[in-house]
């Protein structure tokens, strides 16, 4: 089992920043690939961001140049800073972990940006 919380979310202006924060905890050790998922209400989830357990990022396209995906080993901990907001990152935010045929979910955060 891995447990997952998310934190950070709120309400921004166009434009502005804001980082998301996902702490694992439980069966960590078993992770392979953590990620940030979204849902906009009235659409279906999408992927915004996955970090491999050697480092390496897979960006959606609509956010490639404004969000970074990160993970602190030591803290179990990944992040997804997000810059340059615009109205339309307007969704609930999913932290994701994957072991070897299951995958973890987070509760989600809501992150609303205004215009």
């Amino acid at each position: 089992q891995v447990q997952l919380v998310e934190s950070g979310g709120g309400l921004v202006q166009a434009g502005g920043s804001l980082r998301l924060s996902c702490a694992a905890s439980g069966n960590i050790f078993s992770i392979r690939a953590m990620g940030w998922y979204r849902q906009a209400p009235g659409k279906q989830r999408e992927l915004v961001a996955t970090i491999t357990s050697g480092g390496k990022t897979n960006y959606a396209d609509s956010v490639k140049g404004r969000f970074t995906i990160s993970r602190d080993n030591a803290k179990n901990t990944e992040y997804l800073q997000m810059n340059s907001l615009k109205p339309e990152d307007t969704a609930v935010y999913y932290c994701n972990a994957e072991i070897p045929q299951i995958s973890y979910w987070g509760q989600g955060t809501q992150v609303t940006v205004s215009s």
